[in-house]
């Protein structure tokens, strides 16, 4: 007699909504959950744990009486709009991953007497814009010029992720749920979060976003850290949603990057010629597009126009690259270095057993031996 089990159908169908799916399409992949539903067979033990792998959910959750209440647990914006209730289950379960690691680590350095960060939350009370940049580029130990330094903007991406992550933010670089290829998580829905928190602050940046997009994204999250405040934006066409906080984030994270008094003078020099504001700040074209927005020195049509453009030529650019890639690199960026760093001291210290830094990291056996011994 096979293995059959009791499953009360509103946890089902359930299920399948919060996973995005609607019913016909489910049925098209998963034809059993006709069956199930209509009464005509039960489903087995290794049916129902392959079931709740296909909706990202939990075995033991397709037991409870009714579904559970599942909160949001950090507010999430959208452009031209204020906090939303409800979002993706792909985002939702990355947030979530975020979470458990941040846990983990806030207790691992408790526990070893770190102490908090004094920048975290720092201006909670203060909308003084230039105060937070200034105070933004001293913590980070960067000179208000720092950019120049380096040949182009992707260097100086580089170079601001090194400060960033030496500062203790752990800043992950993802476009799927961990290592699910299967589990994208969508640009226009999230470009980006940030978990604050005064010992383990996090910073996620959507990965399948554009390069050249990302370093706004970045400095926006940092200045969510520093006004302590967690949040999650899908930042769309690089617009702020109508939030005090996110405007004055955006604010901060626009003035950092191109600070409004040397663009003036660059922009008179130079009226409209974006690609050489561009080299001169070491920031992409679009975001240089976004500061002429800000400075009245184009209109919303002509950035929109512009926005769109230099999107459809760094689309057609990703597709010509393609995927692949080396997997090391990736996962260095998926996971962060320093909280690899930290896992990794914690099982060589015997403080974390493998098992627990398998989950942490995403990572098993060999593979995990080999991203610590040889790639970290």
């Amino acid at each position: 007699m096979r293995n059959e089990v009791n499953v009360n159908n509103n946890m089902l169908t359930w299920a399948i909504t919060r996973a995005g799916y609607d019913m016909p399409a489910f049925a098209e992949k998963f034809p059993k959950i006709l069956e199930w539903l209509e009464g005509q067979k039960k489903p087995t033990v290794k049916q129902l744990e392959a079931f709740s792998k296909k909706v990202y959910l939990p075995f033991g959750y397709l037991f409870l009486p009714q579904p559970p209440q599942e909160r949001l647990p950090i507010p999430f914006f959208r452009t031209n709009g204020n906090q939303v209730d409800q979002i993706s289950i792909n985002v939702y379960d990355a947030i979530l991953l975020l979470q458990q690691r941040q846990d983990w680590l806030k207790n691992y350095l408790i526990d070893n007497d770190f102490q908090p960060l004094s920048y975290v939350g720092k201006f909670r009370n203060n909308n003084n814009v230039n105060a937070i940049v200034a105070d933004m580029r001293q913590t980070l130990q960067l000179p208000e010029n720092w950019a120049s330094q380096f040949k182009n903007w992707q260097e100086a991406q580089d170079h601001l992720i090194i400060h960033i992550e030496d500062k203790g933010i752990i800043t992950t670089f993802n476009g799927i749920v961990e290592n699910n290829t299967h589990r994208p998580i969508p640009v226009d829905e999230c470009r980006g979060f940030v978990l604050v928190d005064e010992y383990a602050p996090f910073m996620f940046v959507n990965n399948s976003d554009f390069k050249s997009a990302q370093m706004f994204t970045i400095v926006h999250e940092l200045a969510h850290i520093w006004t302590g405040h967690s949040a999650g934006f899908d930042f769309r066409r690089l617009q702020p949603a109508s939030d005090p906080i996110e405007i004055l984030c955006d604010k901060v994270a626009a003035e950092f990057l191109v600070p409004a008094f040397e663009f003036n003078e660059v922009w008179n020099h130079r009226p409209n010629n974006f690609a050489f504001a561009s080299r001169y700040f070491k920031v992409s074209e679009i975001v240089i597009a976004r500061r002429a927005l800000d400075t009245g020195k184009i209109s919303r049509p002509q950035f929109f126009k512009f926005y769109e453009e230099y999107s459809k030529r760094e689309f057609a650019k990703k597709e010509s690259q393609g995927s692949g890639g080396d997997f090391y690199a990736t996962t260095k960026k998926r996971i962060s270095i320093t909280f690899a760093s930290h896992v990794n001291q914690a099982v060589k210290s015997g403080n974390l057993l493998y098992r627990d830094a398998y989950k942490l990291t995403g990572l098993k056996g060999d593979t995990f031996e080999n991203f610590f011994s040889k790639h970290l």
